[in-house]
């Protein structure tokens, strides 16, 4: 996979920062965490034995793992209210070009229904085109039809690919051309 950068940051919004995480962020990856639908794959949720705890999330921000997820910031008042960026997948499907990342966010329930998703995900897909892919491509779960509708209102359009899942709800797969 071609490695590209990461953005110059921060990326900017009216109303939002796009920067990456601080150790001092774990506690809200960690309300993120808790608050993720019960449809959610377990391994995306907070296990029996409480892990990631803050100190688990803290470690993975330390180390950098994803330097193209960006926290969302509220610019009038700095509170972290998401976040929303690319991650690198080898994901092969038909429809998706090699190389070419997912679009990724998610944000606190208090955030939701305000634009903030579809604000963050404009200035992300402008980086994306602005460093030369060509194509994004999102996963999402049939059920999620709030992100479904963000999706939409950015260009991304389902296609016949679904990855069936009777006990997690049926991911579709989304795709933008840049």
């Amino acid at each position: 996979m071609e490695s590209r950068p990461a953005p110059e940051l921060p990326l900017e919004t009216d109303r939002l920062l796009l920067r990456l995480w601080r150790v001092s962020d774990a506690a809200l990856q960690r309300e993120l965490w808790a608050e993720r639908d019960p449809r959610v794959p377990a391994r995306r949720r907070i296990d029996a034995d409480g892990h990631p705890t803050i100190h688990d999330l803290e470690e993975r921000i330390r180390a950098g793992l994803q330097p193209r997820l960006l926290a969302v910031e509220l610019k009038a008042s700095g509170e972290v209210i998401g976040y929303c960026g690319v991650i690198d997948s080898d994901y092969a499907a038909e429809g998706v070009e090699p190389g070419e990342p997912e679009l990724a966010f998610e944000f606190l329930r208090r955030a939701w229904n305000q634009g903030y998703a579809t604000e963050a995900a404009q200035s992300v897909i402008s980086w994306a085109r602005a460093s030369g892919y060509r194509q994004l491509w999102a996963g999402v779960r049939d059920w999620n039809l709030a992100s479904r509708r963000v999706l939409a209102k950015l260009g991304f359009v389902e296609t016949d690919r679904v990855d069936q899942d009777a006990l997690h709800g049926d991911s579709l797969l989304t795709t933008r051309l840049l």
